[in-house]
């Protein structure tokens, strides 16, 4: 069944970046995140996913395969995990983050 929707209509997942200075670019078919690391992460997608860029801050994931798309979400999703303090990171658009408070000083 999933098969079938996946040739017909494909599957997308939407990721959003939050935190200043976090970013990902377009570089050909390649994907570049700039997360607050010391480095740059690339990502190549593999065959039949396609991942773009909308603005800085809006990644989406698409393909024909359930499977392989929420695959290559999450591994976007763990280079940098949205924190609860903030909520800085890379979420997924329909993700609610669970917000703490800071330290209260007495």
């Amino acid at each position: 069944n999933n098969m079938i929707k996946g040739v017909t209509e494909g599957f997308s997942r939407d990721l959003e970046i939050v935190g200043i200075g976090y970013r990902a670019e377009q570089q050909g078919n390649n994907v570049v995140f700039s997360v607050g690391l010391s480095h740059k992460i690339t990502l190549t997608p593999p065959e039949g996913i396609i991942v773009t860029v909308d603005e800085q801050t809006k990644v989406k994931v698409a393909g024909a395969s359930k499977q392989k798309v929420g695959e290559i979400a999450a591994k976007i999703r763990a280079f940098r995990k949205p924190e609860p303090y903030k909520g800085k990171g890379i979420k997924y658009a329909d993700e609610q983050i669970k917000r703490k408070s800071a330290k209260t000083v007495a």
